[in-house]
C-alpha cells in the first residue's frame, strides 16, 4: 500500500487546487505536513493567502453557470464516475490519510475510504432526487410548485480529524445540488482533500467546480468566509472557532451551516447487556484515537452495573495495541500532533486532583516515544461539573459516572452545552425510546455508538451547531427553495383586490 505514491512528487506544483490545476500558494509562508507517528516531515508547501482565495472563488464563480445548468442526470453521471475513480485509488487514499493523520491503516482502509466512496455514490443518486412539495392548487385559483435551485459559490472549512470524509461531506451535497465550492482543509492535513479534488477532475467534473485552498485560518479561512462572492459557508470544527465563523458570515448575510464540538454521553441502564456496553464504550471512546466529535466521552452507568462496567472497560482498554499506523494489527495510532497529545494529557493530569485515573493516563515510551501517542484512559470519581466531564478533550479519554434513577441518567446526559451525539443502552424498548426522545442530541444510538450511514443526517443541537451533513436533508443547506405560483382564472379583477381598492 502506498507503493509508488510519493507525496512530494504528487504535489510538487503546490497544495492549492484552483480551476482544475495544482499551484503554489502566495502567502509567502511555508508549512510542513508531519507524520504524527514519527514526527517526520512528509511534505512542505506554500500556504494560501487572500489572493489564492480570490482566484479559487473566481474559478468557482466562472464554473457555476455551466454546472448549475447541467441536468440532474448529467451531474449524477459525473458523480458516479467520481465514485469509481475514488474506488480505483482506494489504496493511495488510505495510505495518504494514515500518513498525515497517524490513524491506523485498518481504520483508513475499512472506514474512512469506503465511507467516502459510499457517500459519493449516494450523492450521485441523490442529485436526481431533490425533494419538494407536490404541485397543486392549494387555494383553488392558482397552481403552486416548488423549485430547488443551486445557490452559488460555497466556501467551506473542514477539520483535521477526518480530512477525507469531511472534504466529502462538504463537497458532495454542494456539487450534487449544482453549486460550486471552495474548500479550505486544515493546513496540517491537506493531502487527501487535494487528491479528492484531483479525482473529481479525472472523473470529468468540470474545472472550477471543486477548488481547494490550503492556508491558515486567519489568512485563508476568514477571507473565504467573508468573501462577497461566497453565498454560503459550511464549517466543521470547534465551537469557539465556529462562533468566529458565524460572526464573519452574518456580517455579509451568508447562509451558514455549523457542525461544532461534542461531548457525547453513553448512558447505560441497569438492564443493559453489560458485555455489549463495555465493548461499545471502548470502541466508541477510542475511534480515531478519540479525535471524533461524536466519540463516547461521558459514560453514565446505573449503579447496579457501575463497578462491573468500570472493571470491564479498564481491562479491555489495557488490551488495545498502540503502534505503527501502517501495521495492520495496530489498534490505536497517535494523536494528530504533540501539541494535541499534551493538551489531552493536561486534562488528565489536572483531573488527578479530583478524580481517579483507573487506567492509562500516560504517553508510552520505547519505540513510540517520538510519536504523539497517549494510552487509552479511563477516569472515574469525577464530579459532573468538573472540567474533564464538561469540556471537549478530543483524545482517548473516557470518564465514567454512576447514576441511580432513569430521570437522573437522562438529566446528566443533557447537562453539557453540547448536543451532537449520544447513546442509550437498554434491553427495554420503552426505556430506550424515552432516552431517544429526551436526550438532546442530533443522533441518539440505541445499543451501539458511532455508526453513520450516507442515507441519514448528521448534525447537532445547542453548542454543537445546526444544519445537516449527509442524506437528502443536506440539500436543505445547499439549495434555494423557490415557490412558483400561476394564476389559473384569467380574471383581471381578482376578488382579493377589494381589500386594497374599491368594493366587491
Amino acid at each position: 500500500m502506498g507503493n509508488g505514491f510519493h507525496v512530494q512528487d504528487r504535489f510538487a506544483a503546490g497544495a492549492q487546487y484552483i480551476g482544475g490545476k495544482l499551484r503554489s500558494g502566495t502567502s509567502g509562508r511555508s508549512h510542513d505536513v508531519v507524520n504524527p507517528a514519527t514526527g517526520e516531515t512528509v511534505y512542505t508547501y506554500e500556504l494560501a493567502g487572500p489572493a489564492d482565495v480570490d482566484a479559487a472563488v473566481a474559478a468557482a464563480r466562472e464554473a457555476f453557470p455551466g454546472w448549475s445548468g447541467a441536468t440532474p442526470a448529467e451531474r449524477s453521471e459525473a458523480m458516479h464516475r467520481f465514485a469509481a475513480v475514488l474506488a480505483e485509488q482506494a489504496d493511495d487514499f488510505a495510505y495518504a490519510e494514515s500518513l498525515q493523520c497517524g490513524k491506523p491503516i485498518k481504520l483508513s482502509t475499512e472506514f474512512d475510504v469506503p465511507g467516502t466512496v459510499d457517500n459519493t455514490s449516494f450523492f450521485a443518486g441523490a442529485a436526481r432526487h431533490l425533494e419538494g412539495k407536490a404541485a397543486g392548487e392549494y387555494d383553488g385559483d392558482h397552481t403552486s410548485y416548488v423549485r430547488r435551485e443551486a445557490i452559488g459559490v460555497v466556501g467551506s472549512i473542514a477539520p483535521w480529524n477526518y480530512p477525507l470524509q469531511m472534504a466529502a461531506w462538504k463537497i458532495l451535497p454542494a456539487v450534487a445540488a449544482g453549486n460550486t465550492i471552495v474548500l479550505k482543509p486544515a493546513e496540517i492535513t491537506p493531502l487527501t482533500s487535494l487528491m479528492f479534488a484531483q479525482a473529481a477532475t479525472e472523473a470529468g467534473i468540470p474545472d472550477g467546480v471543486i477548488n481547494i485552498v490550503t492556508g491558515a485560518g486567519k489568512d485563508a479561512g476568514e477571507h473565504l468566509v467573508g468573501h462577497p462572492d461566497v453565498v454560503m459557508t459550511s464549517f466543521t470544527g470547534s465551537t469557539a472557532v465556529g462562533k468566529r465563523v458565524a460572526e464573519i458570515a452574518t456580517a455579509t448575510v451568508k447562509r451558514l451551516h455549523l457542525e461544532l464540538g461534542g461531548k457525547a454521553p453513553f448512558v447505560v441502564f441497569d438492564d443493559a447487556d453489560l458485555e455489549a456496553a463495555v465493548n461499545g464504550a471502548v470502541a466508541g471512546a477510542l475511534i480515531n484515537t478519540g479525535q471524533d466529535c461524536t466519540a463516547a466521552t461521558r459514560a453514565y452507568v446505573q449503579r447496579p452495573l457501575y463497578d462491573a462496567f468500570v472493571q470491564g472497560v479498564a481491562s479491555l482498554m489495557e488490551t488495545v495495541r498502540l503502534g505503527d499506523p501502517f501495521d495492520p494489527s495496530t489498534d490505536l495510532g497517535p494523536l494528530i500532533s504533540h501539541a494535541q497529545r499534551d493538551r489531552v494529557a493536561g486534562f488528565v493530569e489536572r483531573a488527578r486532583a479530583y478524580a481517579t485515573v483507573v487506567t492509562g493516563g500516560e504517553a508510552p515510551g520505547g519505540d513510540l516515544a517520538d510519536g504523539a501517542y497517549y494510552r487509552p484512559t479511563l477516569v472515574a470519581d469525577a464530579a459532573q461539573d468538573s472540567e474533564i466531564v464538561q469540556s471537549e478533550i478530543f483524545g482517548p479519554v473516557l470518564v465514567v459516572l454512576p447514576f441511580d434513577t432513569d430521570d437522573e441518567g437522562i438529566a446528566l446526559a443533557n447537562d453539557t452545552p453540547y448536543g451532537l451525539a449520544a447513546s442509550a443502552w437498554s434491553r427495554d424498548l420503552y426505556r430506550a425510546g424515552r432516552a431517544t426522545r429526551e436526550i438532546k442530541a442530533g443522533c441518539v444510538w440505541v445499543n451501539d455508538h458511532i455508526p453513520i450511514i450516507s442515507e441519514m443526517p448528521h448534525g447537532g443541537y445547542k453548542a454543537s451547531g445546526f444544519g445537516k451533513d449527509m442524506s437528502v436533508y443536506s440539500f436543505e443547506e445547499y439549495t434555494q427553495v423557490k415557490h412558483v405560483m400561476y394564476d389559473n382564472t384569467a380574471v383581471a379583477r381578482k376578488d382579493w383586490h377589494r381589500t386594497i381598492f374599491g368594493d366587491r
